[in-house]
């Protein structure tokens, strides 16, 4: 077992100690302030004193202070991305004060991009590359990283997978690349690749990381891009950069958020008098009789509204040089469904020093997590939209801890809904995550050849999590096993190394430069699932596992490169490659090859348009490459496996019961899916970056698709097997603009808006040498084996597979009639057909910010078109037998059964596939910068006020339609929260 020591704890302990350690003395002191040409602030200058280690950077209204100066005179530099550096000479201690006004750079934005294994000008860069930076994050009560770039990258689908505190998010970058395997993004903190697995007793991996500690998000989009990261980049990859110190005094930051989070909506079903209307109308003399006079909301008995309070600490600051910055968290975070509850204790440690002449630097960044989740029971969402609202909430005589449950017997019906506020109180589910992860970072340029850089990084990435669900022996939804009690745990080690060489120069004589990285990566990976004896509440054993343990694990070798040559500062192209060798496949296949080339041409830089005032950036890029995909299965599918039986499976021998091996379905010949990008793209800029954005277009082809799927029983040991078995296709356009539309003293207005259209197709579906084959996808609660969701050669995957529903003259859908499509005269599956896809085929973002003096006001907006939902909420519960169920007892419906009378459930019919195209305000906020409390500006304070998931514009008349995979089954409601923040440094 790995023992896992909280940095939480450790970092608490920590910063005290640096707190204490780092003691000022007298010092000289310089102040100033950092403005553009129209006398506005810039803020996040870098100031610096040259030739000294002595920096700082400016606050939000351009204001610095640097400290540490000797008597003497000075040259002083401020420099901002986008503006022309300014030096000025300086006096100590004759002058104190020193302001700068930067102009802007027409010819070219230095902003430095990171790219994986380094970081360029962006004028450098051959790709597709998206950065974000803090300033430009989504606002409010954030608990997840993923959340704060949802809306602001072209070609980046973030979508929440529901309202659960630290609920995580499905990220999508130009669609995805797989059917089977992974199709989420790799991450990587701080040069630390984070593991895709999820984690036991964590809802969301990716809410084990702090959002306060975070300074930009860079998407990396197409193949050019990615392939220095090979066979993990085929869905794309975002890097987190958090924040760092500089050097310079002591500051202190805190910051809280506090936040209500209110039920935004609610799925519309009937009211008790509704039922009762219902039962009096249709029901026969036994239903009647079942009704009271209670008029009960169950989905208002659920859900509550619920309190959050996100507070942080931050101490930042550099002594000779070494910078440093620990930052501390806490958040408590109550859901809106009753019993859901989250505590998350976070801390980080940044120190860079350097050495030998600012010739060997170090990065040392650690972050430690202690999350305490107390998980509500979601199955009493379902429940609180078909259980009976004539009856009431509690009932003193009831032998299930109080609760209502009518059903008569010792045994409640198990086709029957439960008393959903008893699902939630008689349930108990607690579980506790620790997480660490870290890297030490080394960089050194050698002293006799600068342009020679060695780079290591050694990093790793553990988890332990660990729980307990809980529920009594009275309680209906475990009745017939007198409750039950099961512990969990789990844990995970993932450790890597990384080196490489970079070599970058001038050579002036050719006008040209070169950059050369060639590295080395090992990635261990290992997963410890351990498998806990299951009792009832009364401690009576109903499950013994065969083993206690399970140790999965594999390994990752790597080798890369990657160059990048420029001409004249116009002409640059690049190239890389990426060769993975995994122990997920076969040795003879084990081995994979990631190239890709990227060539740009600087438009800006040629004569014509070098001197032109109205452009200040056109720029064209052309990319090709391939990455690789082997995430999202099983470390050991090519080899033959066995498992040992369960209970159920035993060999008599004698009077003895043995367990026997069975072996698992494998395919020896697997291989990596791979997939090749082609991108252009033309990058722009207008009168002095007043205007910028960028447009690309590009194709996506993924072949040997790694899928499971159904085979005849006695070709393997199982009728499912993990094989490749096609290819598939994603196209599209991206685009955005973003516009400075006023910039003044007083009065800016910054506008954003993004464009993306995807369009993905099955290209290829081959089992067996048996062509265009029909591919199972997902499937819907209600009956069994209803599948909804197939893929199919030639469409867009996850298509809805439905019969076409006829309608009556009053455009009322008819029961169980739908058109025979292949005219012969009967309703079969064979008149089934593919009818929409739930992935939308256009997505926009929209940002705006109007600045007039101290306060700022913002929003976010979002949009999808051409997503389709399937209604299985209505499908399933908006009919009549539910009502008047047959098993003899009274449930709720939907009001969908008014626009339909249906009597018995038609869960195929393409009546239930809706249109969900939406709207959606996700974030308006309005800022107030306070500014300096004191004289000297030491002291300062901005307030913050936000409403999030503030409305939506849409047809579909379900819960919400933005839900990933295109089938609404009752998701957990996004809320709808407030919040008001303050931030106070000094």
């Amino acid at each position: 077992m790995i023992r896992i020591y909280s940095l939480a704890k450790l970092g608490f302990l920590t910063s005290f100690l640096l707190i204490s350690f780092f003691s000022f003395g007298q010092q000289n002191v310089l102040k100033g302030r950092v403005t553009d040409e129209s006398k506005v602030g810039i803020s996040g200058a870098t100031i610096s004193v040259l030739g000294t280690s002595i920096s700082t950077s400016s606050d939000a209204e351009g204001n610095y202070t640097l400290t540490g100066l000797t008597a003497g005179d000075h040259l002083v530099s401020a420099s901002f991305i986008g503006y022309s550096n300014s030096q000025l000479n300086v006096k100590i201690p004759t002058s104190t004060n020193l302001d700068f006004i930067l102009s802007s750079n027409d010819q070219e934005i230095g902003e430095v991009v990171v790219i994986g294994y380094g970081a360029v000008d962006r004028k450098m860069v051959t790709g597709s590359v998206s950065t974000v930076q803090s300033k430009d994050f989504q606002k409010g009560a954030i608990t997840s990283p993923d959340q704060l770039i949802q809306g602001k990258v072209a070609g980046v689908s973030v979508t929440s997978n529901g309202g659960a505190p630290g609920a995580g998010s499905t990220i999508r970058v130009r669609g995805g690349a797989s059917l089977t395997a992974s199709n989420n993004p790799l991450i990587v903190i701080d040069g630390n690749p984070l593991n895709g697995d999820n984690i036991s007793g964590a809802s969301n991996p990716l809410a084990l990381i702090n959002p306060n500690d975070i300074e930009t998000m860079t998407v990396l989009k197409d193949a050019n891009a990615t392939a220095i990261y090979g066979s993990r980049a085929s869905n794309g990859v975002i890097l987190i950069t958090t924040k760092s110190g500089k050097i310079g005094r002591l500051k202190v930051g805190v910051s809280s958020v506090n936040s209500l989070a209110t039920i935004a909506n609610k799925i519309d079903v009937l009211t008790a008098d509704q039922i009762r209307e219902y039962v009096n109308t249709y029901g026969n003399d036994t239903q009647k009789d079942l009704l009271t006079d209670y008029n009960t909301d169950w989905q208002d008995a659920i859900y509550q509204n619920a309190f959050a309070s996100d507070n942080n600490f931050t101490f930042s600051g550099g002594v000779a040089n070494m910078p440093y910055r620990i930052s501390l968290g806490y958040i408590e975070q109550a859901g809106t469904l009753k019993t859901d509850y989250l505590k998350r204790a976070t801390s980080g440690l940044n120190i860079s020093p350097k050495f030998f002449d600012n010739h060997l630097k170090f990065d040392l960044n650690v972050k430690g997590t202690i999350t305490n989740n107390t998980f509500a029971n979601t199955a009493a969402i379902g429940s609180a939209i078909a259980f009976d609202p004539t009856k009431p909430i509690y009932d003193e005589t009831s032998p299930y801890g109080g609760y209502f449950e009518w059903q008569e017997g010792a045994v409640p019906d198990p086709l029957s809904p439960r008393n959903p506020l008893a699902q939630l109180e008689l349930y108990s589910n607690r579980a506790e995550t620790n997480r660490s992860l870290g890297n030490l970072q080394m960089d050194y340029s050698f002293h006799f050849l600068p342009e020679l850089h060695i780079n290591a990084n050694i990093g790793y990435d553990v988890v332990k999590g660990w729980g307990a669900t809980y529920i009594p022996e009275n309680a209906a939804s475990n009745f017939a096993n007198k409750g039950k009690f099961q512990r969990y745990r789990e844990t995970q080690n993932n450790n890597f190394f990384e080196a490489y060489l970079n070599y970058t120069k001038d050579i002036s004589s050719i006008n040209s430069n070169i950059n050369v990285t060639a590295g080395y990566g090992y990635y261990d990976n290992k997963r410890t699932p351990y498998n806990e004896i299951e009792y009832n509440a009364l401690g009576n054993v109903l499950v013994t596992p065969n083993f206690p343990f399970v140790v999965e694990q594999n390994k990752l070798l790597s080798y890369y490169g990657r160059l990048i040559y420029s001409f004249s500062d116009k002409y640059i192209l690049s190239g890389t490659i990426r060769t993975d060798g995994s122990s997920k496949f076969n040795p003879e296949g084990r081995w994979g090859i990631f190239p890709s080339a990227g060539l740009t041409w600087r438009i800006k830089g040629e004569n014509f348009l070098k001197d032109n005032d109205a452009v200040s950036d056109l720029k064209l890029r052309v990319s090709y490459g391939e990455t690789g995909n082997k995430d999202g299965i099983a470390n050991y599918s090519y080899l033959p496996n066995y498992y040992l039986s369960t209970a159920q499976s035993l060999y008599q021998m004698g009077n003895t019961f043995y367990n026997v091996y069975t072996p698992i379905a494998y395919d020896e010949n697997l291989k990596w899916e791979s997939t090749a990008t082609t991108n252009i793209g033309l990058d722009y800029g207008f009168w002095g970056g007043r205007i910028f954005g960028s447009i690309d277009a590009y194709q996506k082809k993924t072949r040997d698709l790694l899928a499971t799927v159904t085979i005849p029983v006695g070709t393997n040991f199982s009728n499912q097997l993990l094989t490749n078995v096609g290819n598939m296709e994603n196209r599209g356009i991206e685009g955005s603009i973003n516009i400075q539309a006023v910039k003044s003293e007083n009065f800016n207005w910054d506008l954003g808006f993004n464009l993306t259209y995807n369009e993905a197709k099955v290209t290829n579906l081959t089992l067996n040498d048996n062509p265009g084959f029909q591919l199972a996808a997902r499937g819907i609660s209600g009956g069994t084996g209803n599948q909804i969701q197939y893929h199919s050669v030639g469409l867009a995957p996850y298509q809805f597979y439905v019969y076409k529903q006829v309608y009556d003259q009053s455009g009322k859908p008819l029961e169980g009639v739908y058109e025979d499509l292949n005219g012969d005269g009967l309703i079969t599956p064979s008149d089934m057909y593919y009818y929409q896809q739930p992935a939308p085929k256009y997505m926009m973002g929209f940002t705006t910010s109007l600045n007039y003096k101290k306060i700022t006001l913002s929003t976010v907006l979002r949009a999808n078109l051409g997503n389709y939902v399937y209604d299985n909420v209505s499908s399933g519960n908006g009919v009549g037998r539910n009502i008047l169920n047959p098993s003899g007892f009274i449930n709720n419906a939907t009001t969908d059964i008014y626009n339909t009378n249906f009597v018995n459930n038609q869960y195929s019919s393409d009546y239930y596939v809706k249109n969900a195209s939406f709207l959606k305000m996700d974030n308006i906020g309005l800022q107030y910068n306070v500014g300096s409390l004191n004289k000297d500006g030491s002291v300062t304070l901005m307030l913050s006020a936000n409403c999030q998931n503030v409305f939506v514009i849409t047809k579909y008349k379900g819960i919400d339609p933005e839900i990933f995979e295109g089938i609404d089954n009752t998701l957990y409601p996004r809320p709808r929260t407030y919040s008001f923040g303050l931030n106070f440094g000094f």
